[in-house]
C-alpha cells in the first residue's frame, strides 16, 4: 500500500505529459520501486509464516535440513522455530495406539487354531529420528503385522490345543515377552499385549463336544450303578428285617400263644376304625373281619399251636 501511494504521488496531476521524457522515466522508476517493495513484503510474510510451527499435545517433531539432513534434536510440544525453505518439520504422534491381528496357526498336536492378538504400542520419543530415517511415519504398518504374526505362531506351536485354553494367561505372557523384545529392536514400545480371540477348527470343536458328552454319559452311568447298588442293599436289608421279624414272631407265638390274640385285637381295632369311618355298608362275617373276639376261634388256634408244640418237643 505504501508503494502504491508513493507511485500515485509521483505521477503529475492531470495525467502524464505527452512530450516530456523526464516524466516517463520518473514513472518507471516509481513502478520498479513499488514492485520491489511488494516483493520484499511478500518474502517477509512468507518467511514469517514458515519460520514457526506448532506441536500439539501428545506429539513430537523432527526437523529435516536441506544442507545437513536430519537434525538429531527432537522438539517437544508448543511453538518452535525453523529456517524457512531450508528446514521443515515432521510431526509424530507418540500417544498409545492399538493394533489388531488375527492369524491362523497350528498347535503342538497339529490342531489348526485361529488366534487374535491386540497390541497397544507407541514410538520411543527419544529415537524418533531413527524411526523416521529407517521406517517412516507409518512405522506400525511396516513392522507390527509381521512381528505379531511370527511371535504368535512361535508361541502357539509350543502348546497343545487343550493347553491353549487351560493356560491362556501363560500363552499371553509368552507372546507379550517375545513381541516386546522384538519390537524394542525397532524402537517401538509395547504397553500391553492381549489375546482377544481363540478358536479351533470345526472338526476339533465337534470332537471336544463329543468327548464332553461321553464323559457326562459315563458319569451318569456311574451314578446309575451306584443308585442300583444302594437300592439292592436297601432291598437286602429290608428282606433281612422281614425275615428276622418273622422269626421273632414265630418264637413269640411258640413261647406265648397269647401273642396271636394280642395281634388279633390290634388288627380288629384297625379294621373297626376303617369300617366305622367309611360311608359304605358292610355285610361280612365277623370272623372274616377278625371282629369275633369273643368266639372260640382263639381257643381252636391255641389248641392247634399246643398240639404242634407238644409233638415238636416230643420229637
Amino acid at each position: 500500500k505504501e508503494a502504491m501511494n508513493r507511485l500515485r504521488s509521483s505521477l503529475p496531476k492531470g495525467g502524464m505529459p505527452g512530450g516530456g521524457g523526464g516524466g516517463g522515466g520518473r514513472a518507471a522508476a516509481a513502478a520498479s520501486s513499488a514492485v520491489g517493495a511488494l516483493a520484499a513484503a511478500g518474502a517477509l510474510g512468507y518467511g514469517a509464516y514458515h519460520s514457526v510451527y506448532s506441536v500439539d499435545g501428545g506429539h513430537r517433531a523432527v526437523v529435516f535440513n536441506r544442507i545437513t539432513g536430519m537434525k538429531e534434536a527432537v522438539y517437544g510440544e508448543g511453538l518452535n522455530f525453523n529456517i524457512p525453505w531450508f528446514e521443515w518439520p515432521y510431526i509424530f504422534d507418540i500417544r498409545t495406539r492399538p493394533c489388531n491381528l488375527q492369524t491362523l496357526t497350528g498347535s503342538k498336536d497339529l490342531q489348526m487354531v485361529t488366534i487374535g492378538v491386540r497390541v497397544l504400542h507407541k514410538p520411543d520419543p527419544s529415537n524418533l529420528v531413527w524411526i523416521y530415517q529407517h521406517l517412516g511415519k507409518r512405522y506400525d504398518e511396516r513392522i507390527l503385522p509381521s512381528l505379531m504374526n511370527e511371535c504368535a505362531k512361535a508361541v502357539v506351536a509350543r502348546y497343545n490345543a487343550s493347553e491353549l485354553l487351560t493356560k491362556r494367561s501363560q500363552v499371553s505372557a509368552d507372546i507379550s515377552r517375545e513381541l516386546t523384545a522384538r519390537a524394542r529392536g525397532f524402537n517401538v514400545l509395547l504397553e500391553d499385549v492381549a489375546i482377544t480371540h481363540l478358536a479351533f477348527s470345526p472338526e476339533y470343536s465337534r470332537a471336544v463336544e463329543a468327548k464332553q458328552v461321553a464323559q457326562q454319559e459315563a458319569e451318569r452311568a456311574k451314578y446309575v450303578v451306584i443308585g442300583a447298588q444302594q437300592e439292592k442293599q436297601t432291598i437286602i436289608t429290608k428282606a433281612r428285617g422281614e425275615a428276622e421279624s418273622a422269626e421273632l414272631i414265630g418264637l413269640s407265638v411258640k413261647r406265648n400263644p397269647g401273642f396271636m390274640k394280642l395281634r388279633r385285637i390290634d388288627a380288629a381295632r384297625d379294621i373297626a376304625t376303617i369300617v366305622a369311618g367309611s360311608g359304605n355298608k358292610v355285610y361280612l362275617n365277623a370272623d372274616s373281619l377278625l371282629l369275633n373276639l369273643l368266639g372260640d376261634a382263639d381257643e381252636r388256634f391255641e389248641k392247634s399251636v399246643e398240639s404242634k408244640g407238644g409233638s415238636y418237643w416230643g420229637r
